[in-house]
């Protein structure tokens, strides 16, 4: 049976809280707007762009939100020019990635980032070829919902049931349990691992070698 997992890229994949945390602080102070609250970042760490600012400045206007929207995408494309970006893949991901093939997994990723983010990181980590579907926040409503598992299953051509969505967050359990796909976490991300158990996941991994014997 063909089998598909999915993974979340930051804080899955990848540690990219660093850049993701100074770039919003830039670009709020470029918008004007007070430092939003570094750990609040961390957590909306996922969602796509625009949800995520709105969550972190509660009544901010849609004109607003767009300029900090602007104005991060600019400062995190000149980081990645000037070659600033530090998201390191997480000890233990690629030979995860490699067992799984090995053994005859399908591969995917659904992440809050865009295509040319996703893209130039799974470049620079030289896995791009692994994956059979890449869903970003570019082409799909932000997450929890389904819609980028759904696409991935689409182009796998797999059903729910032989799939399983892997992430840090509250958002990639809940968005797995509305695309009726199983839902692991893992605890080295960005939301505790009792904040995943909450929103639904069958288990938690501590460490990439937990995971593989999850799946």
């Amino acid at each position: 049976m063909t089998r598909l997992a999915i993974f979340d890229c930051d804080g899955t994949l990848v540690d990219g809280q660093a850049d993701v945390c100074d770039t919003m602080e830039q670009a709020f102070i470029q918008a004007g707007l007070p430092n939003p609250n570094r750990n609040e970042v961390r957590r909306t760490v996922g969602l796509s762009l625009p949800v995520a600012i709105k969550r972190l400045t509660p009544g901010i206007g849609d004109e607003q939100a767009a300029e900090v929207v602007a104005c991060y995408k600019q400062l995190y494309f000149a980081r990645r020019s000037e070659g600033l970006l530090y998201q390191p893949l997480y000890d233990g991901i690629r030979d995860l990635l490699e067992n799984l093939r090995t053994a005859g997994w399908l591969l995917a990723v659904a992440t809050g980032k865009s295509d040319r983010g996703l893209n130039a990181c799974l470049e620079e980590h030289g896995i791009s070829d692994m994956f059979v579907s890449l869903q970003t926040a570019d082409r799909h409503p932000s997450k929890p919902h389904p819609a980028m598992l759904e696409a991935a299953l689409f182009e796998a051509g797999v059903q729910p049931g032989q799939a399983v969505m892997i992430g840090d967050t509250s958002f990639d359990i809940l968005m797995a349990r509305d695309a009726a796909v199983r839902a692991l976490g893992v605890a080295w991300g960005y939301h505790t691992p009792e904040e995943l158990h909450e929103a639904g996941a069958d288990a938690v991994a501590e460490h990439p070698a937990h995971l593989e014997e999850l799946l």
